[in-house]
């Protein structure tokens, strides 16, 4: 046993190059008192640690070897100008094929020349086959910051590294696109400019946010990260790529630790809004306050979009307490933050100091406190005043000096506007010009000649506008108004004559015409009594002629036919009178009753006995005067015969009427009605006439 020690000793020497350096070295023998006690298990730790050594090494060979056979394979599945289909992954001695063949041949070649590679044990994964997607559907997933998942189709003639090369520029240098995406047929034209679109609105949204392309349809979802993002993305997705367009967008606003809002108005009336709003929804609803509280004067919007208010409060009507407080004021902000609500600016005028304090003590949202108030109260620069005069209200806005000259104001509009609803807005502040009254007096004296319109006065200046009732009187106005004005006061008059035929007049006289059409209002002959089948077309009549005002309608009644059997003389029960025809009868009732009652007999008459003796001369006089009165009776007959019957009642007038009364009470002003002169009727088949004048 020694001498086999000592010989292997000396073949170790022999291999290391004797006493030279080695070239490598095997482990140092053990010795032979350890041989003599373990045995061959001494040399086990040595030959574990040459095959660790070598296995790695030869094991890498083998890997690199297979992964250059497939590689062959690999590129040889490539068709002129595109992408190989196939893609392999080495794991040890397994290959993992993924891809879409162009047809079932080419994928059965692939898998051949694959299972005759040396050193392979076996194939693994799925080759599938090109297919034709319809919806074709490509998804982009960010599944945590740096990577980003593709899935769903890709375009055959689209490789996946030519895609990810296509989007790498829209995405940060760090971000890695992985594309599970399978190739197939019917990608929408420019497909590659679509996906570089959702992949770059994929940027500024938290991980778990995805971008889908169906079709021709984007779709988003998602969080932003910050508040700016997702200013960002909702701009860019009001621009979507040429042939396509949006989807379901659903992207939440990021939260912000600090959610405020503040409404502010300038000097002139403009409004800004800035801060926060929770939700696209809930700035259209804001918006629509604000546009209202302008009164005509610009809206500045420039809030952001954010989470972070509070539970319990309701966006809008923290809108429009903002919007209210501020209109009593002549510019400052109204600001929420922090969950109070402080203002600061000045008022409006002086009693509009403890207007807003009530308004913060009692009328404050749920969930809100009361913030710090610091108004100023001066002097209303310029003093200013409006009347506005529309379809069926005149309102008044603005400030007069005291309830005496508004009490005054009042009882000049009220007889002039006796149809219109007069709302009052006035507020009470002092600093109003000279003579005010007397110009408001004359600007509402000319208003009340034209359709709509209305008056503004700043300190000493008077505008009139509006659009005039007659054409011929739309250029009088400014002179005339200039000469009404009070010493030291400047009219100004901007009237213009109702146009002839606007769109607004064709949509009226639509309106007009399907209320009456193929509809005949007919009265029973005789009768000027409303059959219940008249009152739908009335009623649509009234309304299309209350909703517009440039409507004139006249009506024309209709006459009976030849040989129709006469009713009673009709006695109109719709409030008109006929005075023509009701007088005649009181006075034919009144000869009556003067007249005494005589008894009818079939008997002659019994006459009185003559107290004195009758002679022959009287008898011969009583002849004579009884022929005298024959022939008096006679005369008496023929005149009664002779003298005309009495007219008949205009038929026709007296249905029109009828009409014309319903209808006013129905709701048409009295201007916008008339019924047509006497004399003019329709035939009994036309019924009654509805016509527009101008």
């Amino acid at each position: 046993m020694g001498m086999s020690l000592r010989r292997l000793q000396d073949a170790a020497k022999r291999v290391s190059g004797g006493g030279r350096s080695p070239r490598f070295a095997l482990p140092a023998l053990p010795s032979y008192p350890l041989l003599q006690k373990f045995g061959w298990a001494v040399g086990l730790p040595g030959l574990a640690l040459i095959v660790g050594v070598a296995t790695p090494f030869l094991a890498s060979r083998a890997e690199r070897r297979l992964e250059d056979n497939a590689g062959a394979v690999v590129r040889a599945t490539a068709e002129t100008g595109l992408e190989p289909w196939l893609r392999l992954t080495v794991r040890g001695r397994d290959l993992i094929a993924t891809g879409e063949a162009p047809d079932e041949a080419g994928r059965v070649a692939a898998l051949d020349r694959l299972k005759r590679l040396p050193g392979l044990r076996r194939v693994v994964g799925r080759i599938g086959i090109v297919e034709d997607a319809s919806p074709f559907v490509w998804t982009a997933t960010r599944t945590s910051p740096e990577r980003i998942e593709l899935t769903g189709n890709r375009p055959v003639e689209i490789g996946p590294s030519a895609l990810a090369a296509k989007l790498a520029p829209e995405l940060p240098s760090e971000t890695r696109i992985v594309d599970q995406a399978k190739a197939a047929r019917g990608a929408p034209p420019d497909f590659s400019t679509a996906s570089a679109f959702a992949l770059e609105q994929l940027k500024p949204l938290a991980p778990g946010a995805s971008a889908t392309i169906a079709d021709t349809t984007v779709s988003l979802s998602g969080e932003a990260s910050t508040v700016a993002d997702y200013e960002a993305v909702r701009q860019a997705l009001a621009h979507p790529p040429t042939g396509f367009t949006m989807g379901k967008v659903d992207i939440r606003p990021a939260a912000t630790p600090d959610f405020r809002f503040a409404v502010t108005r300038e000097r002139g009336g403009n409004l800004v809004l800035s801060g926060n709003v929770v939700s696209e929804t809930a700035r259209e609803e804001i918006r629509a306050v604000a546009d209202d509280a302008a009164d005509g004067a610009t809206v500045d919007d420039r809030m952001q979009t954010a989470r972070g208010l509070a539970d319990g409060i309701d966006p809008t009507t923290l809108g429009r307490f903002a919007f209210r407080v501020s209109s009593l004021m002549q510019d400052g902000s109204v600001t929420f933050a922090d969950s109070r609500v402080s203002v600061s600016g000045t008022a409006l005028d002086g009693q509009a100091i403890g207007e807003i304090d009530a308004l913060l003590r009692d009328g404050r949202p749920s969930g809100t406190r009361a913030g710090p108030v610091d108004l100023a109260a001066m002097p209303l620069s310029p003093y200013r005043f409006m009347v506005r005069r529309e379809s069926d209200a005149v309102t008044l806005t603005g400030h007069l000096p005291d309830g005496a000259t508004r009490d005054r104001i009042l009882a000049t509009l009220r007889p002039r506007f006796f149809r219109e609803r007069i709302v009052d807005k006035i507020r009470i502040a002092e600093g109003a010009p000279a003579n005010l009254t007397g110009a408001i007096e004359a600007g509402i004296s000319a208003l009340s000649l034209l359709a709509t319109g209305e008056i503004r006065i700043s300190d000493r200046t008077l505008a009139l506008s509006g659009n005039s009732l007659y054409r011929e009187s739309a250029g009088r106005f400014e002179m005339d108004l200039s000469r009404r004005m009070p010493a030291g006061w400047q009219g100004q008059a901007e009237v213009k004559p109702s146009a002839s035929e606007t769109m607004e007049d064709k949509a009226c006289r639509g309106s007009f015409d399907r209320a009456i059409e193929g509809r005949r209002l007919l009265f029973a002959p005789g009768s000027v009594t409303l059959k219940a089948e008249f009152y739908p077309t009335l009623d649509a009549v009234a309304s299309a002629a209350k909703a517009c005002t440039g409507l004139r309608i006249e009506v024309t009644g209709h006459v009976d036919p030849a040989g129709a059997a006469g009713a009673p003389k009709p006695a109109l029960d719709a409030g008109v009178e006929n005075t023509s025809s009701v007088d005649s009868g009181k006075a034919r009732d009144a000869d009556k009753a003067s007249k005494p009652a005589v008894a009818k007999t079939d008997k002659p008459p019994v006459k009185p006995a003559d107290p004195k003796p009758a002679s022959a001369k009287d008898g011969k006089d009583k002849a004579n005067g009884d022929k005298a009165a024959k022939e008096k009776d006679a005369k008496t007959e023929a005149s009664k015969e002779a003298k005309p019957a009495e007219p008949e009642p205009d038929m026709a007038r007296q249905r029109a009427l009828v009409i014309v009364e319903y209808l006013l009470q129905a709701g048409i002003p009295a201007d916008r009605i008339v019924a047509a002169p006497a004399g003019r009727a329709n035939a009994t088949g036309q019924g009654v006439g509805l016509a527009l004048r101008s």
